[in-house]
């Protein structure tokens, strides 16, 4: 798993242990299999990560959509 906002790594093991949030819906949130989740566990998941409950649930930023203006 990448480093999250406090730059410690976590497994998928860990970040379940630290949050108490299921290996299994940890496991699932990563792969993309669950798409929502308790607001309760998703804050307690955030919080073991150090990040912001937004950070977590954002659509990833597309290159189409970041693209400046260009005025000619």
């Amino acid at each position: 798993m990448k480093t999250p906002g406090r730059g410690v790594p976590h497994s998928v093991r860990s970040l379940a242990e630290a949050s108490g949030v299921s290996r299994s819906q940890v496991g699932r949130l990563v792969s993309g299999d669950l798409v929502a989740l308790d607001v309760m566990k998703a804050h307690r998941i955030a919080e073991a990560l150090g990040v912001a409950v937004l950070v977590l649930f954002m659509p990833p930023v597309s290159p189409e959509t970041c693209q400046p203006d260009i005025v000619t």
